[in-house]
């Protein structure tokens, strides 16, 4: 996906971990959302309400999703999913772009 077309954008940005993770959320017409955004590299944590899907633009990183004792290493052009609920960890090697789908 290079271009979302017909959407709402949330003008104030999501700002985590002090700036090194920020994101965009973007609404459709039929009220479903994704987040667009830029992980800088470094360590992070983060918990889900909902399912996602995570679709890496560009970038270079390193998941441990729920469950797993393994780190899984995903780039551009990779995706993954969190279940609902969840907590998953990243080490972002470098700028990393992705793309969050909140899955219902």
């Amino acid at each position: 996906m290079s271009e979302i077309e017909n959407v709402s954008v949330k003008v104030a940005a999501n700002i985590y971990f002090d700036g090194k993770v920020t994101s965009r959320t973007i609404t459709f017409a039929d009220g479903s959302t994704k987040s667009l955004g830029i992980m800088l590299p470094g360590d992070y944590e983060f918990g889900t309400a909902e399912k996602e899907l995570m679709e890496i633009t560009s970038g270079d990183l390193e998941v441990k999703l729920p469950g797993s004792e393994d780190w899984q290493t995903v780039t551009g052009g990779q995706s993954f999913e969190v279940p609902g609920d969840a907590k998953f960890q990243l080490k972002i090697k470098t700028i990393t772009d992705y793309c969050c789908s909140y899955l219902k």
